[in-house]
């Protein structure tokens, strides 16, 4: 009995060690579709959104408050950064608006 549960443990433990990021993930990429054709204006504001234990989130990470803490008026370019920690037990959501 014994046996057969440390087996169905290691199973268990392999299949998670093959999800990807499920340990530590980090991705930052753009929010724009003509890439090419992108100016990013002369400010950066950055808001930020977190999430601790599942259980609790806080933060405002809207282009609204990222373009309000840059004294943004006219939006640009926005790129978007998620950072998960052990199956997203602390989350990071970061937007970064470019503008004038």
């Amino acid at each position: 009995m014994k046996h057969t549960r440390m087996i169905a443990l290691l199973v268990v433990a392999a299949g998670l060690m093959m999800l990807s990021g499920c340990a530590y993930v980090n991705v930052k990429s753009p929010l724009d579709v003509d890439l090419n054709q992108t100016t990013l204006g002369e400010k950066v504001g950055v808001a930020e959104a977190f999430s601790i234990l599942w259980l609790v989130a806080w933060g405002d990470a809207s282009y609204a408050a990222a373009a309000a803490n840059g004294g943004i008026t006219t939006l640009r370019h926005a790129d978007q950064e998620v950072l998960h920690v052990l199956f997203g037990l602390y989350t990071r959501w970061r937007v970064v608006v470019y503008g004038d």
